[in-house]
């Protein structure tokens, strides 16, 4: 583990505050109107783009606007509106089913502990930490996905794939009180610079401690 002033632990200070200077105020970029919405919407942004389930939303939201509303939609007519989206027929039904269990046993509002939310339909480690840190301030954790999983292994964060020992990694390595600002600044950062198919190294404010960039050179 390194120590307080490791070259290590300077490093990734550096990558600290080259976050800060280029995303000084991270928000999600999925629309939401309340914490029902936002985890409603992070269930279809797996596989698909934040831009096409903002699309998708609003008409879903407008048909459902509840919790109670959205529990009693038809397999069909849910996977008509999220269709688009992918993996619809699977959306469909867990969004369904996350729904009666908020109605049944949270009285209709979204829980707010980590233990709580994963035992929702459709909900891992990742969609629970993104309504915890977004809706209710809490750091249970780190959001990891793609685009934080990939970064985090060119940064020489971590050296596993598996998102929740990616997590661990990360947990372990970002001051804690950093944990939900960090989240969404990696996915910013993994959609404007470092994109896959095309990093933007020679812009990246990274780049000087980025081992990736170093070997690439």
């Amino acid at each position: 583990m390194a120590t307080k002033n490791s070259p290590e632990t300077l490093r990734i200070r550096r990558l600290l505050r080259g976050l800060d200077r280029v995303f000084p105020d991270p928000k999600c970029e999925l629309d939401y109107e309340s914490t029902f919405q936002l985890l409603i919407a992070v269930i279809l942004s797996a596989q698909c783009t934040d831009k096409r389930v903002n699309i998708v939303t609003p008409d879903l939201f407008r048909a459902y606007p509840t919790p109670e509303a959205m529990a009693g939609a038809s397999q069909e007519a849910m996977e008509k509106l999220i269709h688009s989206t992918g993996f619809f027929r699977n959306k469909a039904k867990n969004i369904i089913a996350c729904s009666r269990r908020i109605v049944e046993r949270h009285n209709g509002q979204v829980p707010s502990s980590m233990e709580e939310l994963v035992a929702l339909a459709g909900v891992a480690r990742k969609t629970a930490n993104v309504v915890l840190g977004e809706c209710f301030g809490i750091a249970e954790g780190v959001v990891v996905d793609t685009h934080v999983a990939r970064q985090s292994n060119l940064l020489g964060l971590t050296k596993q794939k598996d998102p929740k020992r990616i997590e661990k990694d990360l947990m372990a390595l970002i001051p804690k009180k950093k944990w939900i600002k960090f989240s969404h600044q990696m996915v910013l950062h993994g959609r404007r610079t470092c994109i896959a198919r095309r990093p933007q190294c020679d812009e990246c404010t990274l780049a000087k401690d980025c081992p990736s960039r170093m070997k690439k050179n």
